[in-house]
């Protein structure tokens, strides 16, 4: 449900459409968020995943109030890559909070601690908030409500958004998912909150891949998974295609997942095609 303002005299208010929903003891309106009302200035600062390759990978991390998307088919471990920078930033003592769309939190857990994040003693001390999206039971307006929150009453450093595809799936529109998205990441980024985004892109080789919505120049650093094959096996490589704020490798490496967690090994010099799936 969504409200206009179309008049109203001696007052200036919120222009557009603001989402609202009609709970038991009344009305709740999340106003349109605008991210200009906010402005400050922060020192950028590095924020670290916690594995040295990909750090190197990433010329040294990803750079704090940045939002970073997370690319790729089904099943190439885009989520995993957002809870290793989640666990970190909780292990180093600042807050993350995850909002998971397309999995439960039971299953979520199961998948990160058989990959050696292991999430409940981080929950425990408060320093993880997980929390399961159902985008047919709310509003891109109350999402966003729920995520400042994030930023501001629990000072959550990193939020994690696990998947776009779901959070589209709570959109009128394509267009309109751009510039709810927009104005959110804006809003984090005055915050000095650090964004990682996922987004599936729907079929197996790179030859045919396609995503829901174009949300890379929304981004300050994109990386990109892929499948490939070698020696009778199907093996995933990891690559940074954009950072905004300063240098990065611009090698393709292997990405391998493993009981005690994500490895990255050296550039795969001795393959071409890994990108393109030929």
């Amino acid at each position: 449900r969504r409200l206009h303002v179309a008049k109203m005299r001696g007052s200036s208010f919120r222009e557009g459409t603001h989402d609202f929903v009609i709970r038991r003891g009344g009305l709740i309106v999340f106003p349109r968020l605008v991210a200009a009302e906010h402005r400050t200035v922060q020192e950028r600062q590095s924020v670290k995943s916690g594995l040295d390759t990909l750090d190197t990978l990433l010329g040294g991390g990803v750079a704090s109030g940045t939002a970073t998307l997370i690319l790729g088919p089904a099943g190439t471990g885009k989520s995993t890559v957002a809870a290793q920078f989640a666990a970190t930033a909780a292990k180093r003592g600042d807050r993350a909070t995850l909002f998971v769309f397309d999995e439960s939190i039971a299953t979520y857990l199961e998948r990160c601690a058989g990959l050696g994040l292991d999430f409940a003693p981080l929950i425990e001390s408060g320093r993880i908030n997980l929390r399961q999206v159902d985008p047919a039971e709310l509003s891109p307006g109350e999402f966003a409500h729920l995520v400042r929150a994030a930023a501001d009453d629990e000072h959550s450093r990193v939020v994690v958004i696990d998947s776009l595809n779901g959070y589209l799936n709570a959109m009128p529109s394509e267009q309109y998912l751009t510039l709810h998205l927009h104005e959110l990441l804006s809003y984090l980024g005055q915050k000095d909150v650090t964004t990682l985004l996922t987004m599936t892109q729907h079929g197996i080789v790179a030859s045919d891949m396609a995503t829901p919505v174009d949300a890379s120049y929304l981004a300050d650093t994109v990386l990109l998974l892929r499948y490939f094959e070698a020696a009778g096996e199907i093996r995933q490589a990891l690559s940074v295609i954009k950072k905004r704020t300063g240098r990065h490798e611009r090698s393709v490496r292997e990405l391998r997942f493993t009981a005690n967690g994500l490895t990255i090994g050296d550039a795969l010099r001795n393959f071409e095609g890994v990108l393109t799936g030929t």
